[in-house]
């Protein structure tokens, strides 16, 4: 699913958060770290059981849904590995010709 509709949904849990358990979360991590966005799952599905609330429920199931639609973790590979990676490969450019420093002579 792309970004922005995971993005979507969790800006629309977070307002339920907020609203329904005075939660405050970060749709933006919720958004981009599985590992949160799995605890705020749990976190909203067992307030929907607790306080009866079955719209918390469906968004922490379409959050999960989109968890699950990803790639998981294990075939992902951590930012600082794949930049130490393309800096290790980056082949150094060629310097600049050497110019003369005055064109024509000194006036």
């Amino acid at each position: 699913m792309p970004d922005t509709d995971t993005l979507a949904i969790a800006a629309h849990l977070h307002v339920l958060l907020r609203r329904k358990t005075g939660r405050v979360t970060d749709t933006e991590w919720m958004a981009v770290n599985a590992d949160y966005a799995r605890e705020i799952v749990r976190f909203a599905r067992q307030h929907a059981v607790e306080d009866n609330l079955p719209e918390l429920a469906e968004w922490a199931d379409r959050l999960d849904h989109v968890l699950h639609a990803e790639p998981p973790p294990a075939l992902r590979r951590p930012l600082l590995d794949v930049a130490t990676q393309a800096v290790r490969q980056r082949v150094a450019p060629p310097p600049p010709p050497e110019l003369p420093r005055y064109v024509g002579g000194i006036r």
